[in-house]
Order: C-alpha cells, then sequence, then structure tokens
C-alpha cells in the first residue's frame, strides 16, 4: 500500500527532468497521474515508460485554453484531483544590458502567469486534503550572473506560495513550494 493509493494527481512539465522523476515516484506510490508537456514525442516517451497510471495531456502552461483541456481530461477521467504539482518552467541565460521583452515574457508567462492559472484553475476540482506543490529554485533567493529574469519569476514563484497558503486557509488544501539548486535536467543543460 502506497502513501498516494487512489490519489489523483497532475504534473506539467511531467514529460522531463524533475516532473518525469516526480510523476515515476507518484506513480510507485499508487497515484494516477496526468502528466502535461509541450512536446507531444516526450509525452508519448514518459507514458511509455509510467504504465497505465499514467495520461498525457498535449499544452503549454501559458495558454488557458490548454489548461482548460488538461482540467477537463482530468474530470472526464477521474472526477476530482488531489495534487497539483506546477512544475513547468522555462530559463535562460541573458544578462542585464541584453535583456528583451520577448525573453521577459516568455519566463514571466510561463514561470509566473502559467504557474497562476495552472493552479487557479486546478482548484475546482480540489477538496480538503489536497496538495498543491510548486517548483520554485534556489535561485530565487539567490543572485546568478546572467539569470536575473529566471530569478525573479522563481522569486514570484515562492511569494505565490506563501500568498496561496494564507489564501486557503481552512480548506484543507496545503501548498509548498520546492526550490532545488542546480539540477541535472534538459532546462539546465540547455
Amino acid at each position: 500500500m502506497g502513501k498516494l493509493d487512489g490519489k489523483v494527481a497532475v504534473i506539467t512539465g511531467g514529460a522531463t527532468g524533475i516532473g518525469r522523476a516526480a510523476a515515476k515516484r507518484f506513480i510507485e506510490e499508487g497515484a494516477f497521474v496526468f502528466i502535461f508537456g509541450r512536446r507531444q514525442d516526450a509525452l508519448d516517451a514518459a507514458v511509455a515508460e509510467l504504465g497505465p497510471n499514467a495520461r498525457a495531456v498535449k499544452g503549454s502552461v501559458s495558454d488557458e485554453a490548454d489548461l482548460d483541456r488538461l482540467y477537463a481530461a482530468v474530470k472526464a477521467e477521474r472526477g476530482t484531483l488531489d495534487i497539483i504539482f506546477a512544475n513547468a518552467g522555462v530559463g535562460s541565460l541573458l544578462p542585464l544590458g541584453k535583456l528583451t521583452a520577448e525573453h521577459i515574457d516568455e519566463t514571466f508567462n510561463t514561470n509566473v502567469k502559467g504557474t497562476i492559472f495552472t493552479v487557479q484553475k486546478a482548484l475546482p476540482l480540489m477538496g480538503e486534503g489536497g496538495s498543491i506543490i510548486l517548483t520554485g529554485s534556489s535561485a530565487g533567493t539567490t543572485g546568478a550572473p546572467a539569470f536575473s529574469v529566471y530569478s525573479a519569476s522563481k522569486a514570484a514563484v515562492r511569494n505565490l506560495a506563501r500568498t496561496w497558503a494564507e489564501d486557503l486557509k481552512g480548506t484543507g488544501i496545503r501548498v509548498n513550494v520546492l526550490s532545488p539548486g542546480p539540477t541535472a535536467t534538459e532546462l539546465a543543460k540547455a
């Protein structure tokens, strides 16, 4: 009997890296997991590895219609949601003096706006005992050369977790943020 028997989870950025590793562990602990990501080939490979307790939905956290499709799939197949792991994120090195509006928009649309709407749109499917997990970064509390926009977006994620914990008091839904340091993911290797 696993710690997550009977639980339903959604993991954004679930096809690779931290998200895929989390999906594998959640399934090992008994959960049914929906992984969400932008690349169909990576989603297909992940589901092939994860097995029958995984489903993939293709889309981007920065597109609200894609998130609506994700949660419609969860509702249709499972009816409820216990865990949302808002893990999708982007980041690239660009120093002050070279920053562009496009760079800022891409980073904040995924890491901040995407996180906000990933969680907000999940709430109608969640109830007491639910868990919201956000992926922050150690970069959100420290400076790193050429990583100011990413670092600022992850500082925002940390504050979202703190604020939402207050917003959700009394609902029985927990909010936590994970702030890993450098991790050998596709994002880190890019």
